[in-house]
């Protein structure tokens, strides 16, 4: 099928806005014009992108499959123009990457700082998702590579590196600390409030397994969707929970935190680099790939 490619720029923008009357302004058009050529596109694909609705448009079910993918070559093209227009200016570009909660303030932060100050020119957006949703958007090429926590089911496609091993904790707020005075088994403190992520985390599934490992069968009381929720919650005595021990080692050291001794072992986890080995990335987002690798 040959569709004039300024069909589906015209479709994208279109479908960014959900407004025919942003989307020509944009593209320093008019209504009738945009209208038109979206017209030829249903035409040509046979169906329905669009629908329009009293505040504008909204995307049939075929039209939300085009966008997924429409979006992700136009990001590549914008970036591949950027890169070119921007050779002669060393270190430039932009890399789209996603990252865990807990890989960003335990490995990320301080990368970007000292990445940033060697790249100034360089721009970094950062999607923070859980660690399935940040491996699925990397899949459907909105990414150029992820920083996230382990533990994950990794596709063939994929490279893992890992760039740093952490150790979790299970803390409680003062008002518990008398767990504190001794080991404890974990039937020992089933029954305490517990603070955790919630479903559809890759953490969420690592404990959930942990507990029936050790036949404790455990609900959370509060369930939170980022591992910064934790502390805040874990340290107003809201329950008990598992943290990276370096997150919590400043609360703990102000004694704002206890530390639960339990007689078994904690997973050990750790903060992998994960990238798309069949896609190609920028000079700016391969630049970073390699310093956080290196």
């Amino acid at each position: 099928m040959d569709v004039n490619f300024e069909y589906y720029k015209i479709f994208y923008y279109v479908a960014k806005y959900k407004s025919i009357t942003k989307a020509a302004a944009a593209l320093r058009s008019n209504q009738p014009n945009v209208t038109r050529v979206m017209k030829l596109l249903e035409s040509q694909l046979n169906c329905r992108l669009i629908a329009r609705e009293a505040r504008g448009i909204s995307l049939t079910e075929e039209g939300k499959c085009l966008y997924a993918h429409v979006e992700v070559a136009y990001r590549h093209l914008v970036g591949a123009q950027e890169e070119i227009c921007g050779q002669d200016i060393q270190g430039s570009g932009t890399v789209d990457i996603g990252a865990t909660e807990t890989a960003l303030h335990l490995f990320l932060l301080d990368a970007l700082h000292d990445f940033k100050g060697k790249y100034p020119a360089i721009r970094i957006k950062i999607h923070n998702h859980t660690t399935p949703e940040t491996l699925r958007q990397l899949s459907a090429g909105k990414l150029d590579f992820a920083v996230v926590t382990t533990p994950f089911e990794s596709p063939q496609n994929f490279r893992c590196e890992n760039v740093l091993d952490f150790r979790e904790v299970l803390v409680s707020g003062i008002q518990y600390g008398n767990l504190a005075d001794k080991a404890l088994e974990l039937k020992d403190i089933k029954d305490y409030p517990w603070v955790g992520l919630g479903k559809g985390t890759a953490t969420y599934e690592l404990y959930k397994d942990f507990f029936i490992r050790h036949n404790v069968d455990l609900e959370l009381d509060m369930e939170v969707a980022t591992s910064d929720l934790m502390l805040p919650l874990i340290e107003n005595n809201f329950g008990i929970g598992f943290v990276a021990e370096d997150l919590a080692l400043p609360l703990l050291k102000e004694g704002k935190l206890v530390q639960i001794p339990i007689k078994c072992d904690i997973p050990q986890r750790s903060i992998q680099l994960v990238a798309d080995k069949g896609r190609g990335r920028s000079l700016a987002a391969d630049t970073f790939y390699k310093y956080l690798s290196g």
